[in-house]
């Protein structure tokens, strides 16, 4: 397209009145239904750095080998590999994201949530991207805005989509305190309508000074140096103050040491900012240029409902007129279920779909451990219809998480860190693809990460409560960047420190196509995309019975079983949510559909395509139903492996 080509030959944008119109039409549609899609999310920095043909497969069986000793030390040093982990950037691109689309696709994914890339301040070392000191640039240890268009490129002629992280509610730290006579980075909390009149501006080396000066210097485009566009509040608490008060402490405050965003009418020293539409047409501007296909918003709690609304619908309005008829917009909310839930309410068409992160997630977890009934989990979709059970349309509003980059809620450590085996983290990811919501897979998950082994973990600072456990880099970096603004360059890595490898190692990647999480994983992703009953059918909890005893919802720990109804077809899926023991049961099927005398086929079997063993119901098994006493329809399903699931259809 003219329209790129053009826009990138020149400088970025240093004013957003100089973003140049975008034509209408000759964009990607967007999806007829975003249930259809599995999303898989990835942090830049700890993913790829596309040079994983240069390092070694990382041996799980003897990853004492992946851990030298560095540079003037004796021995291998946990606290240097979790400092790495926690404060470096370990050197991954978007050009490695490019290079591992064909890995993705053999997994399942359909869309690919790729966390924030937009310039960092320089001086600091924010490799998780959401510390922006340019909205319309590109952080050049990632790489260009060229590397971005043609990932995005790359991923649509593969079958893929692009979801980009965005950040509209506070910038980077891109500015201290005046303060009687003296600058502070963190002072106290100002309540509404009470700010701090005057700042300094940092610069790129991370100095104070009155003007911004130069592109590393403040914050970009220039209309965001206005004062008006910050609350300058201070620091308060994230958590305090009713979720509807667009006043609130939680929606003032800076967000930690980053800066809030001002979305009030213009206020006291800059009579022309409006934040909010600066913002959206910075976003915007991303839209046209990259092509992408939705984004995830960030901390969309410390914004009001008419904020978010009006943001939203800007967002929506440019995407639609570009072609994009569904552009996703997807919020994270922090707070719980309930406060994903309200904003879902309030926004309504704004807003597609919430991140489950709250008490769902815990949920989804616990049920795949077998630790509590499945029945905890399914009531969360129930809308209250006794009569309807779980409605199918509840699906299209959420996104499903069992693991991510910072688990807002539960302990800071991935689902694998105490599973009961190497794949049980597949009988979550059965749980997502199967149930309604559009599942999004983390990064790592499919390779079962999970930190260093239990016996490594008393020497690892903040275990348990450090987001940096969350984060390993899968392509097993040698060395992370070098620190600030060293670190800016192709060359620009620490010899003198260990990189943040999967499983506390270092220099071993783990892009693994042949483990068998993999291998389940993508399988149950083949036929959640063969048949649609599985992405768009209702959902029904069915009742099971074992040793003969009567039918009932099961507890933990026992097989859970369910149904998704579309039109006349059934798929059963059949989860064991023991992760030790084999199991079964009877399991009531839909009596009209598949009535006694029918068959269902065995479609997907997880422990064949893992290489386990499969049991009775291998794929093109026929299970005949049969009919109870009081004409109840079942099947018996029987030696289910631990963490293994299976699924059934009347009409294969």
């Amino acid at each position: 397209m003219a329209f790129r080509d053009d826009v990138l030959a020149a400088a970025r944008p240093a004013r957003v009145r100089d973003v140049p119109r975008a034509p209408s039409g000759g964009y990607h549609p967007s999806p007829a239904d975003w249930r259809d899609e599995v999303l898989y999310f990835l942090l830049p920095d700890r993913f790829s750095d596309g040079g994983e043909g240069g390092r070694p497969l990382l041996n799980r069986a003897d990853l004492g080998a992946a851990r030298p000793a560095p540079a003037g030390a004796t021995g291998w040093r946990w606290d240097r590999w979790a400092q790495s982990g926690s404060e470096r950037w370990q050197g991954g691109t978007i050009r490695g994201i490019t290079s591992k689309l064909d890995y993705l696709k053999g997994l399942g994914a359909t869309a690919l949530w790729v966390g924030p890339v937009f310039k960092q301040r320089g001086h600091l070392d924010s490799y998780h991207g959401y510390g922006i000191q340019d909205f319309l640039d590109v952080d050049p240890r990632f790489g260009t805005r060229q590397d971005l268009v043609e990932l995005v490129a790359a991923a649509h002629a593969a079958g893929l989509r692009v979801i980009l992280d965005i950040i509209f509610n506070h910038s980077g730290a891109n500015f201290d305190y005046r303060v009687g006579g003296h600058t502070e980075s963190e002072p106290g909390y100002r309540p509404w309508p009470g700010f701090y009149p005057d700042v300094a501006w940092r610069d790129g080396a991370g100095g104070l000074r009155d003007a911004v000066a130069g592109p590393d210097d403040g914050v970009w485009p220039e209309e965001l140096q206005a004062l008006g566009c910050y609350t300058r509040a201070g620091t308060g608490n994230l958590g305090a103050g009713d979720l509807g008060d667009s006043h609130a402490e939680h929606k003032r405050t800076d967000f930690l040491t980053l800066r809030d965003f001002n979305f009030d009418p213009p206020g006291p020293g800059a009579p022309d900012a409006r934040a909010l539409n600066l913002l959206a047409r910075c976003y915007a501007h991303w839209i046209a240029l990259t092509d992408c296909d939705g984004f995830r918003l960030d901390t969309l709690k410390h914004v009001s409902f008419e904020q978010a609304r009006n943001f939203c619908g800007a967002i929506k309005e440019f995407a639609g007129r570009l072609g994009k008829l569904d552009f996703f917009l997807v919020g994270e909310v922090a707070g719980g279920d309930f406060a994903q839930n309200r904003y879902l309410e309030v926004l309504g068409m704004n807003l597609n779909a919430a991140l489950d992160i709250g008490e769902m997630r815990l949920t989804l977890s616990s049920v795949a451990k077998g630790l509590v009934p499945p029945e905890q989990y399914f009531r969360g979709f129930d809308p209250g219809s006794a009569v309807f059970g779980s409605h199918r349309n509840v699906g299209r509003h959420h996104v499903s998480i069992l693991d991510d980059h910072d688990h807002v809620f539960g302990a800071k450590v991935r689902f694998s860190a105490d599973a009961a085996s190497a794949h049980q983290v597949a009988a979550g990811v059965a749980l997502q693809l199967f149930t309604l919501g559009v599942p999004c897979v983390y990064a790592g998950t499919e390779q079962g990460l999970a930190g260093p082994e239990a016996a490594a973990r008393p020497f690892l600072p903040g275990w348990g409560g450090s987001d940096r456990y969350l984060r390993e880099a899968m392509f097993g970096p040698a060395h992370p960047r070098r620190s600030g603004r060293a670190g800016i360059g192709g060359a620009a890595t620490d010899p003198n420190e260990p990189g943040f490898g999967p499983f506390g190692t270092t220099g071993h990647h783990c892009f693994d196509p042949n483990f068998p999480t993999y291998r389940r994983i993508a399988a149950m992703g083949v036929v959640r995309k063969r048949y649609r009953a599985l992405r768009a059918g209702r959902q029904y909890q069915r009742p099971t019975s074992v040793l003969g005893g009567g039918f009932a919802l099961p507890g933990g720990g026992e097989l859970a079983a369910w149904s998704r109804v579309l039109d006349d077809e059934e798929a059963v899926c059949v989860l064991n949510t023991h992760g030790t023991a084999a199991r079964g049961a009877d399991v009531i099927v839909d009596v009209g559909l598949s009535p006694p005398g029918s068959e269902l086929t065995v479609v997907l079997n997880t422990a064949e395509a893992g290489g386990a063993e499969p049991g009775p119901h291998r794929v093109g098994t026929k299970l005949r139903v049969q009919a109870a006493a009081d004409g109840t329809a079942f099947v018996e399903v029987r030696n289910v492996g631990p963490s293994e699931c299976l699924v059934f259809l009347n009409h294969p």
